[in-house]
C-alpha cells in the first residue's frame, strides 16, 4: 500500500473529518509549482519544530525524524483547497504571536515547557473555535497543524513501524486481540 492509499483510508476511518480530506479521497493531485512556492526551507523546519513538540522523540522517533514540515508543506501545497492554503499559512506567524505574547520570543526559541504551553493554549482555542464554529466559516490553522502531523506522523515507515505495532505480513484476521495496559496500538490489524 503507498501513502496516498493509507491517508485516504485514515480518511475514511476517521469519516472525512480531517481538514481536506475530500482531497484525500479524490487523490491529491501534485502541482506543477515546488513546495518551495508556498513553503520556504525555514518554514518547512519552523513546522518540524512544531510537529516534535506534538509528538516529541521518546523511545520512537519524533515529528522531526520524518520531515513532518515537508510532508507539511506537500499536503497544503497539493491537497488543500486555497482558501485553506491561506489560512494554513498564517500558522506560523500566529503560533510566534501567541510565543510573544506567553514568553515575549518566538516559538523556535522556547524551551520545550514553553513550547509546549504555548501549543496546548492554541490547541484549547482551536477546540473553542470549533465547537461554536459556523459550517461557513473557515477552519481554524492550529487545527490544520495539529492534523497534519498525527496523520503524516502516523502514517510514515517510523511511525507506523515503531510507534504502532506492526507486522508486515498479519496473517488471518483477529477481530478480537487482548490489549494490555501499555500496549501500542496496531498499525496493521
Amino acid at each position: 500500500m503507498n501513502r496516498r492509499d493509507a491517508i485516504g483510508r485514515v480518511a475514511l476511518l476517521m469519516g472525512g473529518t480531517i481538514i481536506g480530506a475530500e482531497f484525500f479521497l479524490s487523490g491529491c493531485k501534485p502541482t506543477a509549482s515546488k513546495v518551495e512556492d508556498l513553503f520556504g526551507a525555514d518554514d518547512v523546519a519552523f513546522f518540524n519544530e512544531v510537529g516534535d513538540t506534538i509528538i516529541p522523540e521518546t523511545n520512537t522517533p519524533g515529528a522531526k525524524t520524518v520531515n513532518i514540515g515537508n510532508f507539511m508543506a506537500i499536503m497544503v501545497r497539493d491537497c488543500y483547497k486555497p482558501e485553506d492554503q491561506k489560512i494554513f499559512l498564517t500558522a506560523k506567524d500566529n503560533i510566534n504571536k501567541q510565543s510573544k505574547k506567553q514568553f515575549g520570543k518566538d516559538f523556535v526559541n522556547c524551551d520545550i515547557k514553553q513550547r509546549t504551553a504555548v501549543l496546548n493554549t492554541l490547541d484549547v482555542e482551536q477546540k473553542e473555535y470549533n465547537k461554536h464554529k459556523d459550517k461557513k466559516a473557515p477552519n481554524h490553522y492550529f487545527r490544520m497543524v495539529k492534523e497534519l502531523t498525527l496523520l503524516g506522523y502516523f502514517t510514515s515507515e517510523p511511525g507506523c513501524t515503531k510507534a504502532l505495532r506492526y507486522v508486515a505480513i498479519p496473517g488471518k484476521y483477529e477481530g478480537d486481540v487482548p490489549y494490555k495496559k501499555g500496549d501500542r496500538a496496531w498499525a496493521t490489524r
